[in-house]
């Protein structure tokens, strides 16, 4: 694997993965539109970790409370604020992982890479964040998470596992639908992103163990490197920019995009 593909496919990752814009669509799309192969596991795993390491980092003081709390959620006590966010993390990822099973052990997965689904998700969903932006009340904040706010939050982040939807831009449109303000909707999918990243990383390591090699493991450990740098950098954009500025950028890109794809596909 070139070093120019290995820096291209960890920017990739990096910056989409937490931006309402679908890092698995745009991945697909690099080998699907260039000349590039498909960069393989391996190296989707290592820009996974990265992109993990960012937002614990980012989010670092709500994932130690969580962390804190996992302990006595073991336990059967869910008498801290901590052990309630650690069990509503695990209700709001349950439904992505049942989802994310069932696509492996029927094979839909492998029919979902096209281009012309790729066009007409970036477009419809594009359109649903929109509306749900523009639409949803701002009245509820993060630390009001219900466990039935994370259930439904949860199986938005199931449907995300349709490439193109973005897994960021379908929770936070089910957190604006509920009521919940910008940067909290956001706050909210971030967090729920790491348990899904954790849980998808492990899958696939286990689908490549024995194939590493050291020239592999070096470019894992470059692409890594990158992705965290890429996706720190474009979580703390967002998040900052949620402060003055809608979603609408995001979606004129989205939409801009799907409908390139769709005259690709269709022409």
């Amino acid at each position: 694997m070139s070093l120019f593909h290995l820096v291209l496919v960890a920017l990739i990752q990096g910056l989409t993965e937490f931006l309402p814009v679908s890092s698995s669509g745009h991945l697909i799309l690099l080998p699907a539109l260039t000349e590039f192969e498909d960069q393989g596991q391996m190296i989707d795993i290592a820009v996974h970790v990265g992109t993990l390491f960012a937002v614990m980092l980012y989010f670092r003081e709500d994932v130690r409370f969580a962390a804190n709390g996992v302990p006595r959620l073991l336990r059967g006590k869910v008498d801290t604020q901590g052990a309630w966010l650690a069990m509503l993390l695990i209700i709001a990822t349950v439904p992505v992982l049942l989802f994310g099973l069932f696509l492996k052990l029927t094979g839909l997965d492998a029919y979902l890479r096209s281009v012309a689904l790729i066009g007409w998700t970036m477009l419809v969903f594009g359109l649903v964040l929109y509306w749900t932006d523009q639409k949803g009340a701002t009245t509820k904040q993060a630390r009001q998470w219900s466990m039935k706010d994370a259930a439904i939050m949860g199986l938005w982040q199931a449907i995300a596992l349709i490439p193109g939807t973005s897994r960021s831009g379908a929770t936070i449109s089910g957190a604006r639908a509920l009521g919940y303000a910008r940067e909290d909707a956001a706050k909210l999918a971030m967090l729920m992103s790491i348990p899904t990243i954790i849980a998808s990383g492990l899958l696939l390591s286990f689908e490549v163990i024995g194939d590493a090699n050291m020239a592999l493991a070096r470019d894992a450990g470059i692409a890594a490197i990158l992705s965290f740098v890429a996706a720190l950098f474009a979580l703390t954009l967002m998040m900052r920019l949620l402060k003055s500025v809608s979603f609408t950028p995001y979606v004129i890109y989205r939409v801009f995009l799907g409908i390139v794809l769709l005259v690709y596909a269709y022409s």
